[in-house]
C-alpha cells in the first residue's frame, strides 16, 4: 500500500502542454507504425519468425525470458515456480520484447520513433496477464483464503466506479477526509470575495511579523489547500510558525459560462490579490510563492508588472514549473504536434471548459501503469480499498480549466513566450522577463517527470534578477513541495560554496552541487525571512474595513466541485 501511495502521489495531474494532446495524434502514431509496417513485408516476416522461436522455447520449458528485477508485476513466487504462470509470463514478456526489436528496426525519425514507442508501452501495459484474474497468483490466492469475499468486495469497488466515479478506478479513499476539520486546518478568513477568487488571510501564530508579506498563487487546475494538507506537511503552518504574514489565493471552480476567462483576467486577479495583501499589511512590497502552472501565471503577473513599472512584488519563489519547454522533456511529449496544439485549442474554445474529471482521465492513461492498472489490480482483483492518503484525495478534488486560459497556456507552450524577450504579447503587453529583477528562488524535484528538473533549472537563464537562488530536493512533483522537516529520508542539493552564478546548464550546476541531509524548508524560509524586511508586531485582528473577514479559511470556493 505504501508503494502504491507514492507511485500515485509522484504522478498528480498538472498542467502542462499534454492537455494539447488529442486522439488525432495518438491515432497518428499508431497509423505511422502500421503504414512501415505494412511497407515491407519480408521485415514482418523476420520478426514473426523471432517471436515464433520464442514461442517454442516457451512451451518446450526453455525459455530464459525473465522480467526486470524492478517490475513488481511479477514478484510473486508463482511466476516462477508454476510452470504454467511463468509461461504465462514468459509468453507477455516475449511480446514485449518482439515489440521493442520491431519498433527498432522500422524507417523512422527520431520523434516518430519516441510516438511508436510511448504508444505501444500503453497498449502492451494493458496486456499484462497481471492484470486478470487468471493471471494474476495474487489475486487468486486472496480469493482462496477470503473465501472470496475479495472478489465479492472488488465487484462492489468496481460497481462503486462506474456509479460515483464516472468509471475510473478509485486511487484514493476520500471517506476519512473532510475540508476544514482534518484537511486544510490552518485558521484564517476569506477578505476579499470577487468572481474569480477568494484571497485568504491566515492568522500570525507568533507574537511578531514580518513586515514585507507572502501570497502565494496556486495553479488553475487543482485546489489551493496543497499548500495546508495537515498540520504535518503545511506549507501555510510552516511560513506562520516563522513569522511570515501569510496569504493564499483560492481560484473559483469555473463553469461553461466562465469559459472566457483567460490569463489576463487571472494575473489581473492577481494583481487585485496583491494590491489587497499591500493595504492590508502596509507593505510596499509583497513576495509571492507559486508552483506548476501557477508558476507561469505569476511569471506572466512578474513580466506585466514589470512592464507597467509597477515595484510591489518583492521576491519570487516557482516551485516544480517550466518556463521553458522543450519537447522531450516528458515521456509523452513527441506526440504533442502543432496540428495537435491547433485542435486541442478549437476543441477548448468550442467547449467552454475543460472538465476537470476528463483531464485526470487522459493524465491517467498516459501513465497506465501508475495510475490505472495498478488500482485495477488493488481495488477490483484483491479487494482492497484504494489508500486514504492526503494528497491524492486533494490530487482526485478534480477542478474544470476555462477553455480561454487552456487556449493561453498551450500558446506559451507553442510560442515559447518566457524565452522571447518581447515577441510574443500576451496580458497586454509584450513579454520580456530580462525586465523582471525580483530576486528568485526557483525549486525542482529529482524524480519529477511532470515538470523534469533539468527543465525547471532552465527557467535561471530567464530573468533580469541578479541574485537567483536554484534548490533540488530529492523526490517527485507534489512530493518534490511536501518535503517538512522531520522526514528521515528528505534532503536536497544546493550550489557549493563561493559560488554565485548560476551555470549555463543544468549538468554543470548539478556538478558543482552539495548534498544536504533534511528538508529544504528551513533553506527556503531562512532565504524568504531574509526577503521579508523587519519585525513588527502581529496584528490583533484578520483584514482591514475595507477587506472585512468574510467566511474562515479555507472559504467557499474549495467547496465547489465539478
Amino acid at each position: 500500500m505504501a508503494k502504491l501511495e507514492d507511485e500515485a502521489a509522484q504522478s498528480t495531474s498538472a498542467l502542462g502542454p499534454l492537455v494539447g494532446l488529442t486522439r488525432e495524434d495518438i491515432f497518428g502514431a499508431v497509423a505511422v507504425m502500421l503504414r512501415e509496417t505494412a511497407s515491407d513485408p519480408q521485415r514482418l516476416m523476420k520478426h514473426s519468425r523471432t517471436m515464433g522461436e520464442d514461442m517454442i522455447k516457451i512451451m518446450t520449458g526453455k525459455s530464459d525470458l525473465a522480467p526486470n528485477p524492478k517490475d513488481k508485476r511479477f514478484q510473486d513466487p508463482a511466476w516462477q515456480y508454476n510452470p504454467f504462470m511463468r509461461a504465462g509470463m514468459q509468453y507477455y514478456l516475449a511480446v514485449q520484447k518482439g515489440a521493442a526489436h520491431w519498433l527498432e528496426d522500422l524507417e523512422l525519425d527520431e520523434l516518430e520513433r519516441d510516438r511508436a514507442r510511448f504508444v505501444s508501452n500503453i497498449i502492451i501495459d494493458s496486456l499484462a496477464p497481471t492484470n486478470t484474474l487468471i493471471g494474476n497468483p495474487s489475486a487468486q490466492k486472496m480469493a482462496i483464503t477470503s473465501g472470496g469475499l475479495s472478489l465479492i468486495k472488488g465487484l462492489k469497488n468496481a460497481y462503486d466506479d462506474v456509479v460515483h466515479n464516472k468509471g475510473m478506478v478509485s486511487q484514493v479513499d476520500k471517506k476519512p477526509f473532510k475540508l476544514g476539520e482534518n484537511v486544510a486546518t490552518s485558521k484564517g478568513s476569506v477578505v476579499l470575495r470577487t468572481e474569480m477568487m477568494e484571497l485568504i488571510q491566515y492568522t500570525p501564530t507568533t507574537d511578531e511579523v514580518y513586515e514585507i508579506p507572502q501570497l502565494t498563487i496556486p495553479p488553475q487546475i487543482n485546489k489551493m489547500y496543497i499548500n495546508d494538507l495537515s498540520p504535518e506537511k503545511s506549507v501555510v503552518k510552516y511560513q506562520l510558525d516563522n513569522g511570515i504574514q501569510t496569504f493564499v489565493i483560492s481560484w473559483k471552480n469555473p463553469t461553461k459560462d466562465q469559459g472566457h476567462w483567460d490569463m489576463a483576467d487571472y494575473v489581473n486577479s492577481c494583481r487585485e490579490a496583491l494590491e489587497a495583501v499591500a493595504k492590508i499589511t502596509g507593505s510596499k512590497k509583497v513576495n509571492v510563492s507559486a508552483g506548476c502552472s501557477g508558476g507561469q501565471t505569476a511569471t506572466m503577473l512578474a513580466s506585466k508588472m514589470a512592464s507597467d513599472k509597477d515595484e510591489l512584488l518583492g521576491a519570487l519563489t516557482l516551485m516544480v514549473c517550466v518556463l521553458h519547454p522543450k519537447q522531450n522533456d516528458i515521456e509523452a511529449g513527441s506526440l504533442v504536434s502543432e496540428n495537435g496544439l491547433a485542435l486541442a485549442k478549437h476543441r477548448a474554445a468550442k467547449k467552454g471548459v475543460i472538465k476537470g474529471d476528463d483531464l485526470a482521465r487522459g493524465f491517467a492513461w498516459l501513465r497506465p501503469n501508475d495510475l490505472i492498472w495498478n488500482y485495477v489490480i488493488n481495488n477490483y482483483l484483491l479487494g482492497q480499498d484504494p489508500p486514504a492518503f492526503d494528497v491524492l484525495f486533494w490530487n482526485a478534488d478534480a477542478t474544470n480549466l476555462s477553455g480561454a486560459l487552456m487556449g493561453d497556456f498551450l500558446t506559451v507552450f507553442e510560442t515559447l513566450a518566457f524565452t522571447k524577450k518581447g515577441e510574443v504579447e500576451m496580458v497586454d503587453h509584450k513579454i520580456d522577463l530580462s525586465k523582471v529583477t525580483s530576486d528568485l528562488f526557483i525549486l525542482g524535484g529529482v524524480t519529477d517527470h511532470i515538470t523534469p528538473w533539468k527543465a525547471t533549472y532552465r527557467s535561471t537563464q530567464l530573468f533580469g534578477s541578479k541574485d537567483v537562488t536554484y534548490v533540488l530536493s530529492h523526490s517527485g512533483h507534489m512530493q518534490a513541495i511536501l518535503n517538512p522537516p522531520g522526514n528521515p529520508k528528505a534532503k536536497y542539493y544546493i550550489q557549493g560554496d563561493g559560488e554565485k552564478k548560476l551555470p549555463a546548464t543544468a549538468d554543470e550546476w548539478l556538478k558543482g552541487t552539495e548534498e544536504v541531509a533534511g528538508s529544504w524548508w528551513p533553506y527556503w524560509i531562512d532565504w524568504v525571512q531574509t526577503r521579508s524586511g523587519k519585525k513588527k508586531k502581529a496584528p490583533a485582528k484578520l483584514g482591514t474595513k475595507q477587506y472585512a473577514p468574510l467566511d474562515a479559511a479555507p472559504g467557499q470556493y474549495v467547496l465547489e466541485s465539478c
